[in-house]
């Protein structure tokens, strides 16, 4: 029953949605491109500096898995 009444409100707000005339300046998409290079060095970032960390557990679980 919940889900007929969100596919009903769902129907009804994509038939009323009426045009937008938006103006997008080029400033926008100098901050989305700013937040997407930020997202990826923050990213590598993190990668980096737990990289030592992840490379001595796998190194170690294969240490004792060459024990056995």
């Amino acid at each position: 029953m919940k889900r007929h009444l969100l596919y009903l409100i769902t129907i009804i707000s994509f038939l009323l949605i009426t045009p937008s005339f938006a103006y997008l300046d080029p400033g926008t998409g100098s901050m989305i491109l700013q937040a997407i290079l930020a997202f990826i060095a923050a990213s590598i970032a993190t990668l980096s500096f737990y990289w030592n960390k992840v490379k001595f557990f796998i190194i170690k679980l294969f240490k004792k898995n060459n024990k056995k």
